[in-house]
């Protein structure tokens, strides 16, 4: 264990020493712990300044150093599944010089980044999908008979979604010769059946028995159907031998050459069991690594859930630094659905995985019977709150706006086409600043706005959200609601919740000379600009739509033919976005003027702070001005 106190004074200077894997390859082994060592201190030093996904890095550090030192990267391909757990691999592979650059604006990615680093395989940060990326990499290679091997590591809990098993079921059927290390450190284990499983592993994917078991079978296989029954008896018996020390079962049922479980911080184990595996060539191989979150840092040990992703945090304590102690969003939107359950026995909660990040803990402790964590499936929880809602249920599901891309198809066809009363709660819509651009929610309102029977909300403020989820939970169809990451706006909440009427906007300022309309978290920036509009002679008018769909038609068209100009604004693309609807309404009234929208290109957005992000696309308030006054002079 790093002693925390030893921080000020600890050096790195092997770590210092390696720009590259070929680096790490051209040490002795009994070094490997020290350069280990190394790595914690580094990774513990910087994200407690930068923030980021501590525990998971911390908990891979030897399993790291361990497929580097084996495999010759980037020829054999290297694949990290989510990808929180890279900040080791992005040390070793030419990025120690701006490690302390991590997650800030214009430096080195919180996740693998193919722009970055050839040793970058693909860009992650959805979880699961490493297995099959390895599987196509693996056939891909076979058919241009391309030199290498595929290693992807996935973690146990990226192993609760059915695309990792539809990855598993097509390498065992196609026998090809991917590696598959299953990273686990939430699976128990008692420390000797792991010690009988390391040694029977070693030994069972050696050289020479590997290839006795490949000869016997052979020869059995020659003696037709008296060898078949033999070779059958001879893999239950083997199958009932390790299957008394491990939990592989499974994967040898999908074809799958199970070796372990393994101890993931014994870096002699891990260098053997490698060796083996890369040395024969025998069809898909799963190992199975026992590791441990938080390896290295007490605080992170023994609250690994705490330190997941954290922000910055002093390295003594292990307590986050202050902050201004706003409430978030995602908070309101936790507390309004508690008390909402408190009335209604019918409202259920769901979510992916993710009971801290969405708000539901207390939900989970208050209602138990009544929460559902369904893994990382966010296909199976939105066809599940199908199911809730078939039996009378009122099911919310909390799932963050990027992660709820994944079940599009469950949305559609399992709850919008039979109409069912199901409440979509995304939170981070919109930027969401450090994890970079496979976690922005930037995508949502364009993907959902088409669906139909579903109605789209997105709250200006706090109290507009508490209102909105009791609008969505007393409605008979389908409802999404989304909102930022961040802090609220500060606004007093009303004692009691208020139904909103569907389709309803809100005026919020009056003005003759151009309509703003602004969407969500955009609302308050767009007054703040109509003020200093109106310093320079302009009188906007600010609409606060609420819904995204079904837009207020009567509302935004009167005030747009008023002031004959509009100005869109949305946390969001445009392509498809908010402003496409408004566009298309317009066009249908036949209200032919000059219209501006004010979101993001089709582009993928960098990792930065989302005031960063707003400013550079033109979303804050002088943003708002600049795009107005350009409106103006149509």
């Amino acid at each position: 264990m790093l002693m925390m106190n030893s921080f000020k004074d600890r050096q790195t200077e092997l770590l210092d020493s390696i720009d590259s894997p070929a680096d790490l390859r051209s040490l002795e082994p009994e070094k490997l712990n020290q350069l280990a060592a190394d790595i914690r201190h580094k990774i513990i030093q910087t994200v407690s300044q930068t923030g980021g996904h501590l525990a998971p890095s911390l908990g891979v550090v030897e399993l790291t150093l361990a497929i580097h030192y084996v495999f010759d990267t980037p020829i054999d391909k290297l694949i990290w599944d989510v990808g929180h757990q890279a900040y080791a691999h992005k040390l070793l592979t030419g990025r120690r010089d701006k490690f302390h650059t991590l997650r800030q604006y214009r430096g080195i990615s919180g996740f693998p980044k193919r722009a970055e680093s050839e040793y970058d395989v693909v860009e992650t940060g959805h979880s699961s999908t490493s297995i099959s990326y390895g599987l196509g990499l693996t056939a891909g290679k076979d058919i241009l008979n391309d030199e290498g091997r595929v290693i992807a590591v996935i973690g146990d809990g990226s192993m609760t979604a059915g695309l990792a098993f539809e990855g598993l079921n097509h390498a065992g059927h196609v026998d090809k010769d991917l590696i598959v290390i299953l990273n686990d450190n939430e699976m128990s284990i008692s420390p000797n059946v792991g010690a009988m499983s390391s040694f029977l592993s070693r030994k069972l994917t050696g050289k020479a028995v590997s290839g006795l078991k490949r000869h016997v079978e052979e020869r059995l296989k020659a003696l037709s159907s008296v060898g078949e029954n033999i070779l059958s008896v001879l893999k239950k018996s083997e199958e009932s031998f390790k299957g008394f020390f491990t939990p592989g079962m499974l994967f040898e049922a999908l074809k799958f050459e199970y070796v372990g479980p393994i101890p993931g911080h014994q870096l002699d184990d891990l260098i053997q069991t490698l060796q083996n595996v890369r040395d024969n060539r025998h069809g898909p191989v799963l190992i199975h690594v026992l590791t441990t979150k938080g390896k290295g840092y007490e605080p992170a040990e023994k609250n690994p859930g705490d330190y997941h992703g954290v922000g910055p945090f002093d390295i003594e304590t292990g307590k986050p630094l202050p902050s201004n102690g706003d409430i978030s969003y995602t908070k309101i939107f936790g507390s309004s659905l508690c008390k909402l359950a408190h009335r209604d026995r019918t409202v259920a909660a769901i979510t992916a995985a993710m009971p801290a990040g969405t708000g539901l803990l207390p939900f989970s402790e208050q209602f138990p019977e009544r929460f559902f964590d369904v893994g990382i499936a966010e296909q199976h929880a939105v066809t599940f709150a199908a199911g809730l809602a078939m039996e009378g249920m009122k099911p919310v599901v909390a799932v963050y706006s990027t992660f709820m891309q994944r079940a599009l198809d469950q949305i559609i066809h399992d709850v919008c086409l039979p109409d069912l009363p199901v409440t979509f709660a995304l939170d981070r819509g919109g930027v969401v600043g450090d994890d970079g651009p496979t976690h922005h929610g930037v995508f949502d309102l364009s993907f959902l706005r088409f669906i139909p029977n579903l109605v789209l909300m997105a709250p200006k403020d706090e109290n507009e959200l508490q209102h909105m989820l009791y609008t969505a939970v007393l409605n008979d169809s389908p409802v999404a609601i989304r909102y930022p990451r961040g802090n609220v706006e500060g606004v007093e909440l009303d004692n009691d919740f208020t139904k909103l009427t569907i389709g309803r906007g809100e005026l919020l300022r009056e003005g003759e000379d151009v309509l703003l309309l602004p969407v969500g978290n955009r609302v308050y920036p767009a007054l703040s600009a109509a003020e200093g509009l109106k310093k320079l002679g302009i009188n906007a008018a600010v609409i606060n739509p609420r819904f995204v769909k079904p837009l207020d038609n009567e509302l935004i068209s009167t005030w747009a033919e008023k002031t004959g100009r509009v100005v869109t604004i949305e946390d969001n693309v445009k392509k498809g976005g908010f402003g496409s609807a408004v566009l298309q309404m317009l066009a249908e009234v036949h209200l032919n003027i000059p219209v501006r929208t004010l979101g993001y290109g089709n582009m993928f957005l960098e990792h930065a702070p989302q005031n960063i992000l707003w400013k550079n696309s033109g979303l804050d308030v002088s943003g708002i001005i600049k795009g107005t006054l350009e409106v103006m002079k149509q």
